[in-house]
């Protein structure tokens, strides 16, 4: 079984939180008995988290050597200029490694976003703007680290897919079964 769930901001990707008080988890949204996260998602990132009760395919979707595309939103603060996407580009030395290259380019907010809660801090001397960043590893923060290392600190992030897996209409705490084939599988994985 393969669940897409849309995980709202603020939520842990797990099904327990032992701090006090205890934060919001994926036990709250009446997810199917048995299936766990295949990769995870930050508590203050948002967007498509899939879930299975298949380790195999958990491996399949997070595996490195898969090298399965995870394409991200992202609001940054300031502008981005093309020396800045270029070096995202060209993959962003990090105090763990330099990334491999990402797919960047800048995009109009996305039309079909929901308003965040708590909604990103505006200011008005400070301008802000959409990156898409497409990815094909997963480090530990690895969205805000790389933009913060080209000075654009990001402000919000939404995972809007993975591999051929897309939001595609949930809202926030919504989830859905989904179909999936290993040849998508494959065919998601290196370009």
């Amino acid at each position: 079984m393969l669940i897409a769930f849309n995980k709202p901001y603020g939520v842990l990707c797990q099904f327990t939180d032992r701090s006090t008080p205890p934060r919001p988890t994926l036990a709250g949204f009446g997810l199917p008995p048995d299936v766990y996260p295949a990769g995870r998602l930050d508590h203050d990132s948002e967007g498509l988290l899939l879930l299975t009760d298949d380790g195999v395919l958990a491996h399949r979707l997070t595996a490195p050597r898969h090298k399965l595309p995870k394409t991200y939103w992202v609001q940054v603060e300031g502008q981005p200029g093309k020396d800045q996407l270029r070096a995202l580009r060209a993959g962003i030395e990090l105090g763990d490694g330099k990334t491999l290259p990402a797919d960047a380019r800048r995009i109009a907010p996305p039309p079909d976003l929901w308003p965040r809660d708590p909604p990103v801090r505006f200011r008005k001397t400070v301008p802000d703007a959409w990156i898409e960043l497409v990815l094909r590893e997963g480090r530990n923060r690895q969205v805000r680290r790389m933009t913060a290392a080209v000075g654009l600190p990001t402000l919000r992030l939404v995972r809007a897919a993975v591999g051929a897996h897309r939001l595609d209409g949930l809202e926030p705490g919504q989830w859905r079964r989904v179909a999936f084939s290993d040849a998508e599988l494959l065919s998601a994985g290196p370009r």
